[in-house]
């Protein structure tokens, strides 16, 4: 395929929440002297979104009163996350050619989907990083991020906080379902499991050994 030539050099880190994926495009790019697309580097996309183009990115952007955010049902939330990830794998496939050209080997943390993964790289420049569904609903405010700790203060300000914080987790069950991790289980592409046991550097040579690197 024509599209495939441009993605020869970069390798695709897919996954679940808490399994690594972060730490491991910046762990390969370092050792490798390579680039790191780190997670949202779609965020660097220049220019400004179209709403009718893309109503799922745009969603925050102009959303009036960020409380609405966290007030809407489970099901609306993980279609809004539905929604994002394949506006996001388009603006990924609109700056990877560039990314690419640069002559490195490029690193992704990736939103694109595992059917397009398959047309778009070599089988071993695909990785799948997993842990428990489990971790990313029960964990998810652990984290000093400042848009997770943002969002929890909006949960926080509401009326009823823990029936607002139970919602909000309905949404996260939704979207770390067995579901979805089966799929990417069974994706075809190699596995590599979130161990507390491991350090960075034996995980980050389990992620070489299947990139072939």
């Amino acid at each position: 395929m024509k599209d495939r030539l441009f993605f020869e050099n970069a390798y695709f880190i897919i996954g679940t929440s808490y399994a690594g994926k972060s730490t491991m495009v910046k762990e390969l790019a370092k050792k490798h002297g390579g680039v790191a697309c780190e997670e949202n580097y779609h965020d660097n996309y220049p220019g400004e979104h179209e709403a009718k183009e893309f109503p799922c990115l745009t969603y925050t952007r102009d959303l009036k009163d960020w409380h609405d955010f966290i007030r809407r049902s489970p099901q609306e939330y993980k279609a809004w996350i539905d929604g994002a990830k394949k506006e996001c794998e388009i603006l990924e496939l609109r700056m990877l050619p560039d990314i690419c050209n640069q002559g490195k080997q490029v690193f992704v943390d990736t939103n694109i989907g595992i059917e397009t993964l398959r047309s778009i790289a070599p089988k071993h420049h695909v990785v799948v990083m997993l842990a428990d569904p489990q971790i990313a609903i029960h964990r998810f405010f652990d984290r000093p991020d400042p848009e997770k700790q943002f969002l929890y203060r909006l949960i926080m300000e509401e009326p009823d906080p823990e029936k607002a914080m139970e919602n909000y987790r309905k949404g996260l069950e939704l979207i770390c379902s067995q579901e979805s991790y089966d799929e990417l289980l069974h994706s075809g592409f190699p596995v590599v499991f979130r161990d507390e046991n491991r350090t960075i550097g034996q995980t980050l040579a389990l992620v070489e050994a299947a990139f072939g690197l």
